[in-house]
């Protein structure tokens, strides 16, 4: 077994056979010292047996590497002075290399000296070797405080300060500074050595509180007898749960308006503040204090706030209460539809109000449904009908103000033809016009089944004419030519009128009609009574007994139907019964269409209708007797169109 010697020491080092005798070197892995102290490396090398040193042992200390071919920083060469500028006068080896005693000493040490040291053996010939084991130097500029990771309040804690104690000739003193404010404070001094390193160490002991959070302790090493000092100064970082939570006062505040909440912890570290409106978080951060901001308040902001502290090392929460004040909002109404007739509807109106407010339904400002004093009021329509179209508003009411909301309820239905839908007879011919309402708008055609034509566009016969004014379409044409008759001796005045949408379509046959200007010769007529009347039948028994005559023919019975006034072709005194019929003329074609009326029959008999009509037959006679003055139900009347009448017949 190999001995090792340590130089300045009594004790023995004992290696392991199996490294004894090889290339080992023993040094400490970290050692420390004080800028502008000095510092002892201990080191103590070994070779193997086998090697006997011809010339002596020479010892080199690298510094950063351990290769000489990378050139490192000579710090001690014990053949020659050559060493790094910055290790001139600084180096002096402690141990006798002849004992593998390579102990080094280095003074006046800055902080450019921190770093690696390396031991490089030369036992001359091929017999040198770098040992890669280093010890690493910490130059310090400041003592090394241990502060526990976390400082709890109430709780003991303990801080050590340390101080490297490796150069031999100076030996530290520890002191602590700004204690007074401290509760109690002890401390104790102690000295470490470990691996021939030593460290000098002072505990402070007390237990801080709340109010020392962020307070100063210092703790000072310095070197008797010499100027050299040096400081560090620690704040304090005590750990302490939410001890106050401080929000506004309960308050009242009108919709609309805006409001700041404020909200101070006072806790460390700086606690995750929440505020929570029942169970929902609205805001939340980590600090100090928060301000929840609400603008535009509304009647849903009222309740509860509470303030809620967090910092894991405790919680404290405080509330306030937040009330709103408000007239009715905007109600809250169906969007606008569009239905179709006979739908049930349920319109729902909804607000909010402080006192509840009263809800009124209005269609076009009258009222409808009933008064409710509740947030919620449902007006119920069933099966709509074309009248129920309109706009539907639901007033909001309260001492505070008041509010509206409208919609519009669009009826679809079938087309409905209005009772203006008619022909009349007028000077450039007849007239007809077809009313109808409807929504969609209705789609007005004229159909005339004889020509089997349908009309709607203007051509040289027929003139077309449409408008649209609503959901009401009015379609009007003019047939030119009056009294014409088809083939099967039909009336000419045939015309359909068909109304159609997406909902229905209906044809209907046109009546016709006398247009209002003849009317007053109807009424002329009437009001002239039987002279006018005898005056016809003077006429006409002239005619027939002149007949009478001239043929000797017996008087023949016929019943005539359409119009009220009928003729036979007769050969002789034409002109007399031309002029005759002239004068009937007077009366218009309002009065024919009413003796029409009173035969309720179809004949095969044309209306005298106009001169040209005369001139086209051979005429024979026929006696007219008047039976009385009566209606069809017996008596005089009138008609709705507000004309007198009276039923002639024919004998």
């Amino acid at each position: 077994m190999c001995i090792l010697y340590v130089e300045e020491s009594t004790e023995l080092l004992s290696l392991p056979p199996d490294a004894s005798c090889q290339w080992n070197v023993w040094l400490p892995r970290d050692i420390s010292a004080m800028t502008n102290s000095c510092v002892v490396i201990p080191c103590t090398f070994m070779y193997p047996s086998g090697i006997r040193p011809s010339r002596g042992i020479h010892g080199i200390w690298y510094f950063g590497q351990p290769y000489p071919q990378l050139f490192p920083p000579v710090v001690f060469k014990s053949r020659t002075d050559v060493v790094h500028e910055s290790y001139k006068g600084r180096t002096k080896l402690l141990g006798d290399l002849h004992q593998r005693n390579c102990t080094l000493l280095i003074n006046n040490i800055g902080t450019e000296h921190s770093g690696r040291y390396y031991f490089r053996a030369d036992l001359g010939g091929a017999n040198i070797y770098t040992y890669p084991d280093f010890t690493e130097l910490k130059v310090l500029d400041q003592p090394n405080i241990d502060v526990p990771e976390e400082i709890v309040s109430d709780e003991s804690l303990e801080l050590t300060c340390y101080a490297p104690d490796n150069c031999p000739d100076m030996t530290p003193e520890i002191q602590w500074m700004y204690t007074d404010y401290l509760p109690d404070p002890e401390f104790s001094t102690d000295l470490v050595e470990e691996s021939n390193t030593a460290v000098l160490s002072n505990t402070l002991t007390f237990t801080p509180r709340p109010m020392h959070n962020g307070q100063l302790l210092g703790c000072r090493v310095y070197y008797p007898n010499t100027t050299l000092a040096y400081e560090r100064l620690i704040s304090l970082d005590v750990k302490y749960a939410p001890r106050s939570v401080w929000v506004n006062a309960s308050s009242e505040v009108m919709e609309g308006s805006s409001v700041t909440l404020h909200c101070e912890v006072d806790s460390n570290p700086p606690a995750r503040i929440a505020w929570m409106f029942g169970d929902q978080e609205l805001l939340w951060d980590t600090a100090s204090n928060v301000s929840l901001m609400l603008d535009d308040v509304i009647p849903a902001n009222e309740g509860i706030y509470t303030c809620v502290g967090d910092n894991g090392y405790g919680i404290m929460n405080t509330s306030l209460y937040l009330a709103v004040k408000y007239p009715p909002h905007e109600p809250v109404v169906n969007d606008s539809i569009t239905v179709v007739e006979g739908t049930t509807l349920a319109l729902h109106c909804s607000t909010q109000g402080s006192p509840a407010p009263t809800l009124t339904w209005l269609k076009d400002g009258q009222l409808v449904g009933t008064i409710t004093a509740d947030e919620l009021s449902v007006l119920t329509i069933a099966e709509i009908t074309p009248q129920g179209d309109g706009q539907y508003r639901c007033l909001a009411e309260n001492e505070h103000g008041r509010a509206s909301s409208s919609l519009n309820i669009t009826v679809e239905y079938a087309p409905v033809l209005l009772e203006e839908s008619k022909c009349t007879v007028v000077r450039e011919g007849v007239q007809c016009v077809c009313m109808a309402t409807g929504n969609p708008e209705p789609t007005i055609e004229f159909y005339l089944p004889d020509l089997n034509i349908t009309i709607n566009e203007t051509d040289g016969r027929y003139n077309f004419y449409t408008h649209t004014d609503g959901h009401t379409s009015t379609g009007m044409i003019k047939l030119r030519e009056k009294g014409e008759r088809v083939d099967n001796g039909s009336p000419a005045v045939n015309v359909h009128c068909s109304i159609s949408n997406a909902y229905g379509r209906e044809s209907i046959l046109l009546e016709l009609q006398q247009e209002k200007k003849y009317m007053m010769a109807v009424i002329v007529g009437t009001i002239g009574g039987v002279a006018v009347i005898a005056f016809i039948i003077a006429a006409v028994r002239y005619v027939g007994h002149n007949n009478k005559k001239e043929n000797g023919n017996p008087r023949q019975d016929v019943v005539l139907e359409n119009p009220a006034l009928y003729y036979s072709a007769v050969k002789k005194d034409k002109q007399n019964l031309r002029k005759k019929v002239l004068k009937t003329e007077l009366l218009g074609s309002k009065f024919n269409s009413i003796l029409e009326e009173t035969t309720g029959e179809d004949g095969d008999y044309q209306s005298v209708g106009t001169m040209a009509g005369l001139e086209r037959q051979e005429l024979n006679y026929a006696s007219l007797e008047f039976i009385g003055a009566r209606s069809r139900e017996g008596a005089s009347g009138r008609r709705d169109d507000g004309s007198n009448y009276t039923e002639i017949k024919a004998k």
